[in-house]
């Protein structure tokens, strides 16, 4: 009974510690693609909403919330995958589709950039505090600030469809190659799903990860 206890404890942390950060990190990146996709012509996210950063117009449940939760747990707090509803963007209705959906698509994992140095102040800050009951869950939430928007940065940007380095990957191509490599977006989500529970994902992006998280705390610290 103490150990179930014991671990009910530490996942109850775990979800407190992560939750704004995840939210934030999900929909600041959407936002993004919205507002990105409406700069340049595409008005289908505005008229639908979703330019907002009302967490609830983004948040898928199973997505955003349960699988999040299932794999950090599963984990260790080590690793963090999910997803939200996706923005709509109309391919069409931007001024230069192939031009600007390279945009569209890159201001998601930009967004999350942002977020990850805007953490590194806010663990700046809860480091000068003196520790008490507001700098030390800052502190923690900080932290855990800047390593999911990381992952989020990262992980979306791998040349897979529908995510949106795939995204830009198309925007890159030449008409017929882009047209081919857009045939293969069925496979995408089955293959980053054989990347995770292969454990390749995690050596892809733990490099990545650990040289980012220093450098950001270099520049801010």
């Amino acid at each position: 009974m103490d150990n179930l206890g014991h671990t009910a404890n530490e996942l109850v942390q775990t979800v407190s510690i992560y939750a704004l950060p995840v939210l934030f990190a999900i929909t600041l990146h959407e936002a993004a693609h919205g507002y990105v996709a409406r700069h340049f012509g595409d008005m289908t996210a505005h008229a639908q909403r979703r330019i907002s950063l009302n967490p609830m117009r983004h948040v898928d449940v199973i997505g955003t919330i349960v699988v999040p939760l299932i794999i950090l747990v599963l984990s260790g707090g080590r690793f963090l995958f999910g997803w939200a509803k996706p923005v709509p963007v109309n391919y069409s209705a931007l001024r230069k589709p192939r031009q600007h959906m390279a945009w569209v698509a890159a201001a998601g994992p930009l967004a999350n950039l942002v977020m990850a140095l805007l953490w590194a102040l806010l663990l700046k800050l809860a480091v000068w505090l003196p520790p008490n009951l507001f700098s030390v869950p800052l502190r923690l939430m900080s932290e855990a600030g800047i390593v999911v928007n990381l992952v989020f940065m990262f992980l979306n940007m791998l040349p897979i469809l529908p995510l949106d380095g795939g995204r830009i990957v198309a925007s890159l191509l030449p008409s017929r190659a882009a047209w081919r490599y857009a045939k293969l977006e069925p496979w995408g989500l089955p293959l980053l799903l054989l990347l995770l529970v292969t454990n390749v994902l995690n050596f892809v992006l733990e490099p990545l990860l650990g040289a980012s998280d220093a450098l950001i705390r270099a520049i801010v610290f």
